[in-house]
């Protein structure tokens, strides 16, 4: 059997396995039908463990977006605390005892969440603030009363590649080199603030695949300038580091994403990572060189229509995701394999025609299952996932969104 052939028998066996599970649910169940292959999740959970060398690892919060999961997650070996999106979600998280170790992966000038946690000893106590800029702790200090609470802080530092011509990587902080640091770090050191840490997310390493089937020139010029950046950002953060230990002693130094695992742990500097991702999988974390996970979330959506030979029509499944547009942002059909999405029509917010060869074996009411491009995001379309064990859903858990949360 090819390569080919063995993974479509795999796609196969997960639609029967997968739609067998939600056939032997007591109620129906909305679609979209989202689920969460627990066995692969906790598969995925012990492979970034052993990937992370001992570091511990953050579980990005904005990557699962159910609070079950993040807690999974925390219960797990090798995992510790939560890097959250948002501060309100944090305080959320804070609130509900889900974590009391959380750092906020981007500023915040949210004034009615900045207030709350200043009024609450213990939230400030569990959560870390990111900061890149003096404008940052002004605005935090403009809402401080005489009874605030102190308010910790973390550096967020550039982690891109500089090329001199152009930079590559997320546009994050304008905290790019050492002096910088040095300057924000002596800038915090004033009433009401403790700066306990840095953040350096390289996501030109961790978020982008380097072994895509077709694209051999393209992975080739991903995995150089992924071995540059590497070495480029060993140096960068040795000299903050050396610039900061000048003014403070920090708490924790944060890096890494589920793609980049590996050469973030190797750096001394480090002493933590952060992963997400790489728990459930999404499409764009397909065709990575460093490691091969088991995709984990899925959506179920209906066959209502079968206009022609070759062709069957599902109900809705415009889940698309953020970033630049492309086709690697639109959904995958996955289960069964050999099915595809129309040039023309695409993924619809109120049905999707799908082609190919397994189209003539569905029927009206069978369920096609997708991936999701993008982590997270998918549950930000329904109220709740359902955690499949086997052929079975063992739990049926609230999203964000189930909650009555949208952060």
């Amino acid at each position: 059997m090819t390569a080919a052939a063995a993974a479509a028998t795999q796609r196969n066996r997960l639609w029967s396995r997968l739609s067998a599970a939600v056939a032997a649910h007591p109620e129906p169940l909305a679609t979209p039908t989202m689920v969460v292959d627990l066995d692969a999740f906790d598969a995925n959970a012990a492979d970034l463990a052993r990937r992370a060398a001992g570091l511990p690892i953050r579980v990005a919060s904005k990557s699962l977006r159910v609070p079950a999961l993040i807690g999974r997650a925390l219960s797990l070996p090798g995992f510790a605390g939560v890097l959250a999106f948002t501060l309100a979600e944090a305080l959320w998280l804070e609130e509900q005892g889900i974590s009391d170790d959380i750092v906020v992966a981007y500023p915040s000038v949210d004034r009615g969440a900045l207030a709350r946690l200043l009024a609450s000893p213990a939230a400030a106590t569990h959560i870390t603030l990111m900061i890149d800029s003096v404008d940052h702790l002004d605005l935090i200090a403009s809402l401080r009363g005489a009874d605030s609470a102190e308010v910790k802080v973390a550096i967020d530092v550039d982690a891109g590649l500089d090329l001199r011509v152009t930079r590559v990587g997320p546009r994050r902080s304008p905290v790019t080199d050492a002096a910088a640091a040095e300057a924000l770090a002596r800038a915090s050191q004033r009433p009401g603030f403790r700066l306990v840490g840095v953040m350096t997310y390289e996501g030109q390493v961790a978020g982008v695949p380097d072994m895509v089937p077709g694209q051999r020139m393209r992975s080739a010029v991903v995995r150089r300038l992924k071995s540059l950046s590497v070495g480029q950002l060993a140096d960068r953060r040795r000299e903050v580091a050396a610039a900061i230990a000048r003014v403070t002693k920090l708490e924790f130094w944060n890096a890494g994403g589920s793609g980049s695992l590996e050469t973030s742990a190797a750096d001394p500097i480090v002493t933590e990572l952060t992963a997400g991702s790489g728990l459930l999988v999404p499409a764009l974390f397909d065709h990575y060189r460093a490691f091969a996970p088991r995709p984990a979330a899925y959506f179920g959506l209906p066959v209502t229509r079968i206009p022609g030979p070759g062709t069957v029509t599902v109900h809705g499944g415009g889940l698309v995701a953020s970033g630049a547009p492309g086709s690697d942002r639109l959904p995958l059909p996955w289960a069964p394999a050999g099915l595809s999405l129309t040039a023309l029509e695409g993924a619809g917010e109120v049905q999707t025609p799908l082609t190919g060869e397994a189209a003539d074996r569905l029927r009206v009411g069978d369920l096609v299952w997708f991936r999701h491009a993008k982590s997270g995001e998918l549950f930000e379309h329904a109220n709740t996932a359902h955690l499949v064990f086997g052929d079975r859903i063992v739990e049926s858990v609230p999203t964000y969104r189930g909650h009555g949360l949208a952060f």
